[in-house]
């Protein structure tokens, strides 16, 4: 999406937004919030969060969702539909219900209970396909008959989430660079799956830059659980599948998007593969922090490491982390009982 003029101020963020008047529920304006101890642990100048999490239904998807139930209102649609294993479907599921629309998720048998219960709460209805690959099977097919507006990809190579509802994300970088910590930002760190969040903050700062309210933007890496985009920013053809495990489930999938290495190129970014244990480590160590965040998006933490590590990125560096989403949707096994007492 092109952008021919832009405002000249800040003051107002819906002016730069492709719906300044919106399904809301008060998403948006997260916190930025200095990690003092692990810049010093990490050995960079700064380090803050954004923490997402603190979102109406807890993740980063609410800025998406509120422009897709826009859209969806705008072009006439009753129903709604998202191809999701949680956090997009919840979000999803609620901006439908504030706008009156229908709305129906796709998921798989192995959704979290916690997830599932939202959904229904919100009046959505849950369908259960036999693989990931299925249900943008189903989607596609109900998308293409105009029963369902799609919020989500739903076609093979993937594409990304509808594309109204990723300009949402630019919202961040607009946030970032307006508060005065932010501002001095060199890199930010994005859990990455199909690049939606990572290409809206690119192509948020890429704007910002267009515009003239900045000399260069910040570098924009991606997070990944398995090396994908990383194989495709190394030659490979993004088009194809690489597959992979991982307990960071809300950035899995065996797919590489476009906007993915549009993203990157926009903003002279890189990648990073992070595994189970380096981000369960990073989780604990955020808990400890203050910030209890999903396991996927504490894999920011981990990236990061991994990019001091490589090099990529410098002592002097003012860090931003993207805490996509809370961990209290997480369910999770204990294998010790709560200590009685008398």
């Amino acid at each position: 999406m092109e952008y021919e003029a832009f405002p000249t101020s800040l003051e107002k963020l819906a002016d730069w937004q492709v719906y300044p008047e919106h399904v809301t529920l008060g998403e948006g304006d997260t916190p930025l919030v200095s990690l003092e101890d692990l810049a010093g642990e990490t050995a960079i100048r700064t380090l803050h969060l954004k923490n997402e999490g603190a979102n109406p239904t807890g993740s980063h998807k609410d800025r998406m969702s509120r422009f897709v139930v826009q859209r969806a209102l705008e072009a006439g649609a009753s129903t709604v539909a998202a191809a999701s294993s949680g956090n997009a479907g919840v979000s999803l599921a609620a901006y439908a219900a504030k706008a009156g629309l229908s709305c129906v998720v796709v998921t798989t048998s192995e959704m979290n209970p916690t997830w599932r219960r939202a959904i229904e709460m919100h009046g959505a209805t849950l369908l259960a396909a036999a693989s990931p690959e299925r249900r943008w099977e189903v989607v596609a097919q109900r998308a293409r008959s105009r029963e369902w507006f799609p919020a989500t990809n739903f076609s093979l190579p993937a594409v990304g989430s509808n594309p109204f509802g990723v300009d949402g994300y630019r919202s961040l970088a607009f946030e970032i660079f307006r508060d005065p910590e932010g501002r001095q930002c060199t890199d930010i760190v994005v859990p990455t799956s199909r690049a939606d969040l990572l290409w809206g903050i690119a192509r948020g700062y890429r704007d910002l830059w267009t515009a003239g309210f900045l000399d260069l933007p910040p570098r924009v890496h991606a997070v990944e659980p398995f090396p994908r985009l990383s194989r495709a920013l190394a030659g490979e053809d993004y088009r194809g599948t690489f597959p992979g495990s991982s307990a960071l489930t809300s950035i899995g999938g065996s797919t590489v998007t476009f906007q993915a290495l549009d993203a990157i190129e926009l903003c002279k970014g890189s990648a990073a593969a992070v595994g189970d244990a380096a981000a369960q480590a990073d989780q604990s160590r955020l808990a400890r922090a203050g910030f209890y965040l999903e396991l996927s998006s504490a894999a920011a933490l981990s990236g990061l490491r991994a990019l001091v590590a490589n090099g990529v990125i410098g002592r002097e560096a003012s860090v931003v982390l993207i805490g996509t989403s809370s961990g209290l949707t997480e369910v999770a096994t204990f294998s010790h009982p709560i200590a009685a007492i008398d």
